[in-house]
């Protein structure tokens, strides 16, 4: 349910960021650069999610060998 929560809030905060925007979220949208504002928002949130599972396996590996010395 945490991991839900977590994935689904920084999508929220984006379209209630655009449903907010009024004459200035029209214009981006007419010229079609809207998308690319959301893709770049997407791809920075999949790269940072992305390095805090290899970051996590990481430290799992080090605590194990740490346990496994002890």
């Amino acid at each position: 349910m945490k991991k839900k929560a977590f994935l689904t809030a920084p999508f929220l905060l984006v379209v209630s960021i655009l449903s907010g925007q009024g004459e200035e979220a029209d214009f981006m949208r007419s010229t079609g650069k809207v998308y690319v504002v959301v893709a770049v928002i997407v791809t920075i949130f999949i790269g940072i999610v992305l390095f805090l599972i290899y970051l996590d396996r990481k430290l799992t590996k080090l605590e194990n060998q740490i346990n496994d010395n002890d």
